[in-house]
């Protein structure tokens, strides 16, 4: 019943629409030649792949059905001969077909005849995946709509009600309720934790929201780095407010051990979720790489720490305050990636080529097939072992690669290096008090990075000399979305913190509870309220609604802990 934005008809020429998942699509194979041939396909996303066998086609077969998932754009080629699993470009075909028009709930006709002659045919034109997006936000925009108005004739009848308790109570109504801390820091987190819950929703099952699959930049690819770079930020302003109020270094010591610890155990309680598995429990995680950084950071900042307070008199001294202040972070910065450089490119790879940064698997023509992520695989292999990384990398289902983690042990030396970097976004809100000033320094620290990062990329997904890539947490990937994180505080910071356009609400209230919702929604995620379905789930129209209604009760979930007063740090 939720299917009519997608679906045309249920079937078709004796088809079954509704066995159709997703971003899936018929393809009607016949052929009339005197001996059998075989298909092969390669998808677009896969880089540098050979073609992969999908079907075998007797002589004289006719109507046989192939599901094909066109989420990313086929070539195809049709084959005499059976070349194996994989067919390279050197192999002669009857015939190829790339930059075709298909889609999603297409049915489409491919027809050898006797000479060895290919036809492609479409029969039903796909449909449009993205009326559903506009299909949710003329949803959402309705109930925000009748919620707004709502909520104006509440306050209407209780207004003076409403008055004479504020009157009574002594609160001047202009000031009450300000915070003494930026709103927008809260804010920036609240928007990373809430798009961070929709992608792990699912996202509708878009592929640009969805993780790319090894190099490239997706939605879902800015979210954690995002969520590190603003953690960096609270960490200076956190130790000064400390040591403002008296707390001993000894014991901010304690408290970030303790913090650290506390992460990085419910991260590995959370790998737990399916079963406790000791023999093949995955170490590593989101929280645990949280809490890694974390505690370098905030160790080397807290021993680094009294330099914060101290405000210099010397005029250009003050204009370069927050690098001397960081000046020792900064060297630390510069160690960990001469370190990583070093060993992604230094480090000898067993069967695999110096500085490989590919997925393995069929990437470079399934020449080098066990050395997915090449010194920083190897590496995590080595510490971790193979039954304690992630099984199911995005680059398995691409590429046939094997295990590997995107969150392992090597990527957090440059995890570090990007909690660093929010750690002087923080440095500059502590030293300079003028919006143009702290404004002007992150805008050029977002200049710099970014083309750093695209120098590096190539200005490319695949052919710069270190290509953007999360699975690797690579030295581009850091730079990029640091410089995103940096423009997005910004503009965060104008328009909530000077120009007072906008509080931040809703997203100011998941923010101050962003551990509570990140754990709540992991844990819960299989589970009613939050989770359900209806028929085959197998539209973008449905998991989108899904989506977006489970990211909003955790929303509204963040909205009641604040109007209670709740919040729960570590």
């Amino acid at each position: 019943m939720l299917e009519f934005v997608e679906y045309t008809t249920p079937e078709w020429r004796g088809l079954n629409m509704r066995s159709l998942k997703v971003d899936e699509a018929y393809l009607i194979l016949k052929s009339h030649f005197s001996k059998a041939t075989y298909l092969y396909s390669l998808s677009e996303a896969c880089y540098s792949c050979p073609y992969t066998k999908v079907k075998n086609l007797l002589q004289h077969h006719y109507n046989d059905n192939l599901t094909l998932n066109v989420a990313y754009p086929i070539k195809f080629k049709l084959i005499d001969q059976d070349v194996g699993r994989y067919a390279f470009n050197n192999i002669t075909s009857l015939c190829e077909y790339e930059n075709l028009n298909y889609g999603e709930f297409g049915v489409y006709n491919l027809t050898l005849d006797v000479h060895g002659s290919c036809e492609w045919r479409t029969d039903k034109e796909a449909v449009n995946i993205y009326y559903p997006i506009l299909a949710v936000l003329i949803l959402l925009a309705l109930i925000m709509v009748m919620l707004k108005i709502g909520l104006c004739a509440w306050r209407n009848f209780h207004y003076e009600e409403i008055l004479s308790t504020v009157n009574l109570s002594g609160i001047n109504i202009n000031t009450a309720g300000q915070p003494n801390r930026l709103r927008s820091l809260d804010t920036f987190r609240g928007l990373t934790i809430v798009l961070m819950i929709f992608v792990n929703s699912g996202g509708g099952h878009y592929w640009w929201i969805e993780h790319a699959p090894w190099n490239g930049l997706h939605l879902a690819d800015i979210v954690f780095p995002s969520f590190l770079w603003i953690m960096g930020v609270c960490i200076p302003i956190s130790i000064k407010s400390q040591i403002t109020r008296d707390v001993t270094k000894y014991r901010i010591v304690l408290r970030i051990l303790w913090r650290s610890l506390k992460l990085f155990s419910i991260g590995l309680c959370l790998n737990s979720i399916n079963g406790p598995k000791l023999e093949n429990l995955r170490i590593m995680g989101v929280l645990q790489r949280l809490g890694v950084a974390y505690l370098i950071c905030g160790l080397t900042h807290t021993k680094l720490s009294e330099r914060v307070i101290i405000e210099s008199q010397i005029t250009w001294k003050r204009k370069f305050q927050d690098l001397i202040i960081m000046r020792g972070e900064l060297l630390i910065v510069v160690f960990l990636i001469a370190v990583y450089l070093c060993t992604i490119f230094g480090l000898n790879v067993p069967q695999c080529p110096r500085g490989y940064l590919g997925p393995g698997g069929k990437h470079s023509n399934a020449e080098y097939f066990n050395c997915i992520g090449g010194a920083s695989g190897y590496i995590d292999f080595l510490i971790l072992g193979n039954r304690h990384i992630y099984q199911n990398p995005t680059a398995r289902y691409i590429y046939d690669s094997r295990p590997f983690d995107p969150e392992g042990v090597f990527g957090c030396l440059l995890t570090i290096v990007q909690v660093f970097f929010g750690l002087l976004a923080g440095v500059i809100i502590l030293t300079y008090t003028t919006w143009q000033a702290r404004s002007s320094r992150w805008l050029i620290w977002s200049a710099i990075l970014a083309l750093i990062g695209g120098a590096l990329s190539g200005f490319s997904f695949e052919n710069g000399f270190i290509p953007i890539n999360k699975n690797l947490w690579s030295f581009s990937f850091v730079c990029v979305t640091t410089a995103l994180s940096f423009i997005s505080l910004s503009l965060l910071y104008y328009v909530i913190d000077v120009k007072c356009w906008w509080q931040g609400y809703p997203f100011e209230a998941a923010g101050m509870n962003a551990i509570i919702l990140y754990v709540g929604h992991t844990v819960l995620h299989k589970m009613l309220p939050w989770h359900w379905s209806i028929g085959p789930m197998n539209t973008h129209f449905v998991l989108l609604l899904k989506s977006v209604w489970n990211t909003t009760l955790w929303l509204c979930t963040a909205l009641y802990l604040n109007y209670k007063k709740f919040y729960f740090r570590l």
